[in-house]
């Protein structure tokens, strides 16, 4: 238990929790929406010697959202391994440190795993404040079929590396989950399809806990359409999530696009909220993610 938190009897903290000196912090940081930031998260942060950060002005907003005037130090894939040598010494000397990304959960396809083992081979304690990771909430959210996940981060960039590891998990009787760049992610639903076969189930997870999240189904033989039916859904940060062999798919991509149609249609005429429940009236789907989709589409037509 962290320096300074208390436990009733069922074993929660009773009062806050403070940074341990000499110990590092791997704090979860919030996706896009900054109230999915955990409360014991906020105190290791407002306690901590030392903020270690991928980039200090992202998470300067946050702390300043905070109140935290803790400046924070840069930690990125350029600086980590001589980074790691300096928070080992000052964890040696007696300070406390906490390790954010951007977004997410550190060392998690992002900067972090380097500090961990020199922070860990040094003997020094490293404590994980969970929360939030956007492969854990595109899952969540995906209704998959399958029982196990591979993880693969990013694809490599190079097109015969990306076309050897998906070769080596096509059989897989597993999900992957891949994270990938606006720039990047038609590029890569195209060697995913190239490389897997069409009727594998995708989710594509965009911009999640943001204003225009977006969570859709399709096949993988659907997914060239379904980007280009609007350009707006090649914007944000992904996850995309390719079933495991054999699921089923739900309904057809000529299906959802009549959707989208419908809505967009309605939008131009009505308020989205009004919007929203004529299209689930007509179709039968959920009122609320039509009217996330609504605002959305509306937002795009000003």
């Amino acid at each position: 238990m962290d320096e300074g938190a208390t436990a009733g009897e069922d074993g929660a903290a009773a009062v806050r929790f403070s940074a341990a000196p000499g110990s590092l912090y791997v704090v979860a940081t919030p996706l896009g929406n900054l109230r999915d930031l955990t409360l014991r998260a906020i105190d290791i942060l407002g306690s901590a010697d030392v903020i270690a950060a991928e980039d200090t002005r992202v998470t300067g907003v946050l702390l300043r959202h905070l109140g935290i005037a803790t400046r924070p130090v840069s930690l990125h894939e350029h600086n980590e391994a001589a980074r790691a040598e300096g928070i080992v010494r000052e964890l040696r000397a007696g300070k406390s440190v906490a390790l954010v990304s951007d977004a997410g959960t550190p060392a998690v396809s992002d900067p972090g795993a380097r500090v961990v083992r020199a922070v860990r081979a040094a003997g020094i304690p490293v404590v994980p404040v969970p929360g939030a990771c956007a492969a854990i909430a595109a899952v969540s959210a995906a209704g998959l079929f399958a029982d196990r996940l591979l993880f693969l981060g990013f694809l490599p960039t190079a097109a015969k590396a990306r076309r050897e590891l998906l070769a080596s998990v096509a059989r897989a009787s597993a999900a992957l989950v891949i994270y990938e760049a606006p720039h990047r992610v038609r590029a890569t639903v195209e060697a995913l399809a190239a490389a897997l076969p069409g009727e594998r189930l995708l989710v594509v997870a965009r911009e999640l806990t943001k204003k225009f999240e977006t969570i859709a189904q399709m096949t993988l033989a659907e997914a060239s359409a379904w980007f280009e039916a609007d350009a707006n859904r090649e914007r944000g940060e992904f996850v995309l999530l390719v079933d495991a062999p054999g699921a089923p798919v739900a309904a057809s991509v000529e299906a959802r696009l009549d959707v989208d149609r419908l809505l967009r249609a309605l939008v131009e005429e009505l308020p989205p909220a009004r919007a929203a429940r004529v299209a689930a009236a007509a179709t039968g789907l959920p009122r609320d993610a039509l009217y996330a989709q609504a605002l959305a589409l509306k937002s795009a037509l000003r």
